[in-house]
C-alpha cells in the first residue's frame, strides 16, 4: 500500500541517517520511510497496469526534454516569456469560472451550458488520467518553467488540461460561426475565426514554450479537447432538452452518474491536487443541471433557442443595467463561498467521524480523515478554480502587470522528485564505466524562483539560474546541456575534487552504485527542495461538491430570478 504522506516535508525530516554508534545491522540498513525508494515508488503505490502503462510512457517525457530545451533555448525572449505567462491565464480554471456566469446572465444559455460540459469533460477527463498514469512534466532542469500560477506545477503533466480547454473551447466556436455565417460580415466571420485558432495555438505552444508540458502531453490534451467539442456538437441539444424538458428523474440520474464518476478517480502516487480540480467542476455540472430543470419550470425562462434560456436583450436592458446585474451576480457568488465553505467546516467533521466509526466514509489518499482533526484552520492557497474575494485585487495586479513572472528551474513537485532521482540513479549506471563529458554529481541541484520584473530577465542563453548547492553561480551553454543528457540532470561520476562516498552496492551488471544511505540523504536533499504540502481533510471533497454546485446553481437560476425582482431583467414572467 503506498504510503499518503511520503513526499512530504514532515516525512522527510524524520529520515535521519544511522548513528555512528548504532548496532552493526542498522548501519548496513538504514531505515527508509516506505515508498521513499525511488525506482520502486509508484511499483509500490500503483496497480500493476497502471504502473505498465507508465513505464511505457515515461521513456516519452525523457526523450522529449532535450528537444523542448534547445526550443526554449532557442525561442526565449523577454517579451515572449511575458506574453505565454500572461496568456496562460486564459486557458485557466479561473478564467473560465469568471466568464460562464456572464454567458448566462447575458442570454448565451446554450453557449453557457455547452462551455460547462466541454470545460467539466476537460478538466475531470485530463485529471482522471493524470492521476492514473502519473506521468511528471518535463525535467528542470535543462527546462525553465516559466508561470503566472504557483499551482500548475504541482499538478502531473500527461495530458495537458489547458490544451484540452483551449481547443474543445476553439473547435466549438468556430463551428458555431460556421453554422450562422450570414449573421456577420464577411470580413467579421473571417476575423473571428482566425482569433479562434490563433488562440487555441497560442494556448497550446504557449505550454512548450513556458517548460510546463512536452509535445505528448499537449497533442493527446489537444485530442482530447476535440473529441469533446465533437460530443458536445452532437450530443449537447439532445442533453438540454433531456434535462430541462424530460422527465423529472432525469437531472437526479445524471447527478448519480456524476458521483459515481467522482468516486471512481484513480488514487494518485503523490500529492497531486488535480482531484481537487475535477470535484470543483463536478459540483458545477451537478448545480447546472438541478438549476437548468427547476428554472425551466419557473414562470421567468425562455425556451428559446433551449429550455431554461435566460431572457436578455441588451437593447431594452441597456448597458448600465447589464453591468449592475453583472456586478450583483459576481458578489453574490462570493458571499455564498465566503459564508458557506467556513460554514461547512463547522458541520461536516462531526457527521464525518460518525460515519467513519461505521466504517461507512469514502477514505482517500492525501486526505486526513475527520477522526484525526478536531478543527480545521484557516486554509491558504486551498483553490484553483474560484479564489477568496480577499485574492481578487492581488490577482487583478498580477494581470494588470503581465511582465512579472516566475522563473524557475528544479523539482517542485513529489513526481518531479521522483523522476529526478530515477533519471539519476538510471545515468549513474549507464555512465560508470565512461568519464567522457561526466560533471559533478552527488550534490543537489538548488533550484532558483525569480520574480521578474521589467528589464531584469536573465537572457535565455544564461543557464546560470541553477547550480550545485554551495557553488558559484556560473553559466552553462544549452547546447552542451542538450547534446549531453547526462549534463541536463547533472549524472556522471563524481569528479576527485568531489567527497565521493563508498561505493559498496553494485547492481546486478556489477556497476558500481551509491550506498543505501547515500541514496537516503540524496533523497533528503531534493525533497527539502520542495515546498510543503499542506493538509488537506476529508471534508474538503464534499465543501467542493456543494459549494461549486451552489455556485452553478446561482448562476444559472437564482440570479436570473433575482434580476427580474430587482427590475435589473426584462420584466419577463409567465
Amino acid at each position: 500500500m503506498c504510503p499518503q504522506n511520503d513526499a512530504s516535508l514532515e516525512s522527510l525530516r524524520d529520515l535521519k541517517p544511522a548513528a555512528a554508534d548504532a548496532p552493526p545491522s542498522a548501519q548496513e540498513k538504514p531505515r527508509l520511510d516506505a515508498g521513499m525508494k525511488h525506482h520502486d515508488h509508484y511499483a509500490q503505490c500503483l496497480p500493476p497496469w497502471r504502473n505498465t502503462l507508465r513505464k511505457l510512457l515515461i521513456p516519452i517525457v525523457r526523450l522529449e526534454t532535450p528537444y523542448l530545451a534547445l526550443m526554449q533555448e532557442k525561442m526565449r525572449t523577454p517579451a515572449l516569456d511575458s506574453y505565454f505567462a500572461f496568456t496562460a491565464n486564459l486557458g485557466t480554471h479561473t478564467f473560465f469560472m469568471v466568464m460562464l456566469p456572464i454567458l448566462f446572465w447575458c442570454g448565451y444559455t446554450s453557449i453557457g451550458r455547452a462551455m460547462v460540459h466541454m470545460l467539466a469533460g476537460g478538466v475531470f477527463w485530463s485529471g482522471f488520467v493524470k492521476d492514473m498514469l502519473c506521468l511528471p512534466r518535463p525535467l528542470s532542469p535543462p527546462l525553465y518553467r516559466i508561470t503566472m500560477s504557483g499551482s500548475a506545477a504541482l499538478e502531473y503533466g500527461f495530458p495537458s488540461t489547458h490544451s484540452t480547454n483551449a481547443v474543445s473551447v476553439a473547435l466549438y466556436a468556430i463551428q458555431m460561426l460556421r453554422a450562422s455565417p450570414d449573421q456577420h460580415h464577411p470580413h467579421v466571420y473571417l476575423a473571428l475565426q482566425l482569433l479562434f485558432y490563433f488562440y487555441a495555438v497560442s494556448i497550446v505552444f504557449g505550454r512548450l514554450y513556458c517548460g510546463m508540458h512536452g509535445f505528448f502531453d499537449v497533442v493527446v490534451g489537444s485530442a482530447l479537447g476535440a473529441g469533446l467539442a465533437v460530443f458536445q456538437l452532437v450530443f449537447g441539444d439532445w442533453f438540454d432538452h433531456w434535462i430541462a424538458g424530460g422527465a423529472n428523474t432525469n437531472p437526479l440520474i445524471a447527478v448519480l452518474v456524476i458521483l459515481v464518476l467522482v468516486r471512481i478517480h484513480p488514487e494518485p502516487a503523490d500529492d497531486c491536487p488535480c482531484f481537487d480540480d475535477s470535484v470543483a467542476f463536478a459540483g458545477v455540472v451537478i448545480g447546472c443541471q438541478i438549476g437548468a430543470w427547476h428554472y425551466g419550470k419557473t414562470g421567468f425562462a425562455s425556451d428559446f433557442p433551449i429550455p431554461s434560456t435566460v431572457p436578455f436583450e441588451l437593447e431594452r436592458i441597456g448597458l448600465v443595467k447589464t453591468a449592475l446585474r453583472i456586478a450583483l451576480g459576481v458578489v453574490i457568488i462570493f458571499v455564498w463561498r465566503a459564508t458557506m465553505k467556513p460554514m461547512l467546516f463547522r458541520i461536516l467533521p462531526p457527521i464525518f467521524r460518525v460515519l467513519e466509526k461505521g466504517r461507512l466514509n469514502l477514505p482517500r489518499a492525501f486526505f486526513l480523515n475527520a477522526s484525526k482533526y478536531t478543527s480545521i484552520p484557516k486554509l491558504r492557497g486551498d483553490d484553483n478554480v474560484i479564489p477568496p474575494a480577499s485574492e481578487v485585487p492581488k490577482m487583478l495586479k498580477n494581470l494588470a502587470h503581465p511582465r512579472k513572472r516566475s522563473v524557475s528551474v528544479g523539482p517542485q513537485s513529489a513526481a518531479d522528485a521522483y523522476e529526478t532521482l530515477a533519471y539519476r540513479n538510471r545515468r549513474r549506471r549507464e555512465s560508470v564505466n565512461s568519464l567522457e563529458g561526466a560533471v559533478m554529481e552527488g550534490v543537489a541541484w538548488s533550484p532558483v524562483s525569480e520574480k521578474k520584473e521589467p528589464g531584469d530577465l536573465k537572457l535565455p542563453h544564461d543557464s546560470s539560474t541553477y547550480a550545485p548547492a554551495g557553488a558559484s553561480l556560473l553559466p552553462t551553454p544549452m547546447a552542451s546541456r542538450v547534446h549531453s543528457y547526462a549534463n541536463m540532470m547533472g549524472a556522471g561520476p563524481i569528479p576527485p575534487s568531489t567527497p565521493t562516498p563508498p561505493e559498496s552496492t553494485v547492481d546486478f551488471a556489477g556497476e558500481a552504485l551509491q550506498t543505501p544511505l547515500d541514496e537516503e540523504n540524496e533523497k533528503r536533499e531534493i525533497f527539502m527542495q520542495l515546498t510543503k504540502p499542506r493538509v488537506r481533510y476529508d471534508v474538503e471533497v464534499v465543501t467542493k461538491l456543494i459549494v461549486y454546485g451552489g455556485i452553478a446553481w446561482l448562476a444559472v437560476e437564482v440570479n436570473p430570478i433575482l434580476f427580474e425582482l430587482c427590475g435589473l431583467g426584462m420584466g419577463v414572467y409567465r
